[in-house]
């Protein structure tokens, strides 16, 4: 038999499920509700806190949604939106400096406490994410998420939430423990070598690396057709993953320039009080 080849007709097709959309709604009126109570809250944050929702969304809900286990590389495709794009414009959209400023001091004490301390804290954004790449496409664990769907969504929840940690760090928008703004760059590229190793690790497979997978493709799929669209989706995490990191070093260098810029001035001006 052969395989039912993907076709762009698919794209009619959606993967709409009650509790995602649940939560994709409780969220955005959570944050809108949260904006409403900041007077000054920016508006641009509040536009990437919903163009975060809606890559979600497509993500997980659209034909990407549907066919993301019968094809590994639409699984990849997934995995990059949901960490690589929603995950920053999360970031961008700073939500824990919204609960802080909008919430009770009940929530500003757990915000201020230790466990968010040590979930905040940038050396536990850089290591979640160096770990849950590989752990989550190199393991058995990809064999169970194959054949338990729920387990499947955690992963999808724990690629918002890692990437949301790694990128806030790297953002410096929220409040809590800081690097320095040149070192933000340092901290984004260091990352970059877990998608190449993961990607090529894929790529360079001689053999189908997951048992279930065989059973989770296309009816009629051949063995050399599962492994060559395994090589395709390690390809897309290798170059799409390291893009979307270069990518996202633009605005992290523009903001080391201002900060750099507006340091400069404040010491030109100490200086020139002192008469130096």
């Amino acid at each position: 038999m052969m395989m039912r080849p993907f076709s762009w007709h698919d794209i009619d097709q959606w993967h709409l499920g009650v509790l995602p959309i649940i939560l994709l709604l409780g969220a955005g009126a959570l944050y809108y509700r949260g904006a409403r109570r900041v007077p000054l809250w920016p508006r641009a944050r509040t536009v990437w806190f919903y163009l975060g929702l809606l890559v979600t969304f497509l993500a997980t809900e659209s034909v990407i949604g549907v066919f993301d286990m019968e094809y590994f590389s639409v699984h990849m495709i997934e995995h990059l939106l949901l960490i690589m794009v929603a995950a920053p414009l999360f970031a961008l959209s700073a939500p824990l400096e919204l609960a802080y400023d909008a919430g009770g001091d009940g929530l500003r004490h757990f915000l201020d406490g230790r466990f968010m301390g040590v979930i905040t804290h940038p050396l536990f954004g850089f290591v979640a994410y160096f770990v849950f790449i590989p752990v989550t496409h190199l393991t058995n664990l990809m064999n169970v998420m194959m054949e338990h769907a729920w387990v499947h969504h955690l992963e999808q929840i724990g690629f918002l939430a890692v990437g949301y940690l790694f990128f806030r760090v790297a953002f410096g928008l929220e409040r809590g423990l800081k690097i320095h703004p040149g070192l933000r760059l340092v901290y984004v590229m260091a990352a970059v070598p877990v998608d190449t190793f993961t990607g090529l690790a894929l790529v360079m497979s001689s053999h189908d690396p997951y048992s279930s997978y065989a059973m989770m493709a296309p009816t009629g799929s051949s063995s050399s057709w599962i492994l060559s669209n395994v090589h395709l989706g390690g390809a897309i995490m290798w170059i799409g993953g390291d893009a979307l990191m270069l990518l996202a070093c633009i605005p992290i260098a523009v903001a080391w320039v201002k900060w750099e810029t507006v340091r400069t001035r404040e010491l030109d001006a100490q200086l020139d009080a002192q008469g130096i």
